[in-house]
């Protein structure tokens, strides 16, 4: 565990408060909580570029905001989450978001799914958000100080998330007849991606998950409040809840579909063209 103490973190987690109590406290993460937040902070750090696509695509002036807003928020997650990741290996949230290749990243594979329509997108972050909000709930009250206090600051925004997204399910649940069966498309092409979000996978290259014990949160234990939630809030739209099957998985184990390489090609390319530069 993490040898910070509460009084040492700020209430207003930023990347750079991060690196600076990390800095005077002389404590950065063990290994196995690098590795726990590294996979959060990808999901994050994804999904953020994903919903980036939308700017000037969104159907109407108000959703190139609030979408981007979402992305924002997201990305403000995954610098911290990297940062605090990347202080266990000498490493800048920029080292790991940009100098990593496909296999080396360990996101859940709903977040690489491509937009496709609106109405996929919506289903993809109404089921991103409901996970987000049980996830950081519960890591709130993390034994890590830090990571304790990088969920409860994200809590705050994944809930308008999800708010967000409620809105459109029913707007376009109830809406016309085609804006229904686009959103039951949505659901139905991104629920195969549903279980992966609540397998307790290993952290790859530790057989000894005790280092964890009180500070992570696992997953298993975040599927009851989502399956109290989110079934309920797609039956109030005249929706059906989908039975697919489940994708394979293993994202977390760096496996990934064929949609992942080309985000990352595009979110890479300027760092890797002029490595160490800034501006």
């Amino acid at each position: 565990m993490s040898g910070h103490s509460n009084r040492a973190i700020s209430t207003a987690l930023t990347p750079e408060s991060i690196r600076q109590t990390i800095t005077e406290t002389d404590a950065g993460a063990d290994d196995a909580v690098a590795r726990y937040a590294l996979g959060l902070g990808d999901d994050a750090l994804v999904l953020a570029q994903r919903l980036g696509e939308w700017v000037t695509n969104a159907p109407e002036l108000e959703e190139d905001v609030a979408l981007a807003n979402i992305g924002l928020d997201l990305l403000g997650h995954a610098r911290s989450l990297l940062t605090y990741a990347g202080s266990a290996w000498g490493q800048s949230e920029d080292d790991l978001a940009y100098f990593r290749d496909e296999a080396q990243f360990t996101n859940r594979q709903l977040f690489e799914q491509p937009n496709g329509d609106f109405a996929q997108t919506i289903a993809r972050q109404l089921i991103a958000s409901a996970y987000f909000i049980g996830l950081y709930r519960e890591l709130s009250a993390s034994a890590d100080p830090l990571l304790a206090g990088i969920a409860a600051k994200a809590l705050k925004e994944v809930d308008y998330h999800l708010d967000h997204s409620e809105q459109w399910l029913l707007r376009l649940g109830h809406g016309t007849a085609e804006s229904h069966r686009r959103m039951q498309r949505g659901l139905d092409a991104m629920w195969v991606f549903v279980d992966e979000l609540f397998t307790d996978d290993a952290i790859p290259g530790d057989e000894d998950a005790a280092p964890l014990a009180g500070i992570a949160v696992a997953p298993s234990s975040l599927r009851a409040g989502f399956d109290a939630l989110v079934p309920r809030l797609i039956t109030q739209a005249g929706l059906t809840v989908p039975t697919a099957p489940s994708a394979r998985g293993g994202g977390r184990q760096g496996s990934h579909t064929e949609y992942l390489g080309p985000i990352l090609a595009e979110m890479q390319v300027l760092a890797r063209a002029h490595p160490g530069a800034s501006w």
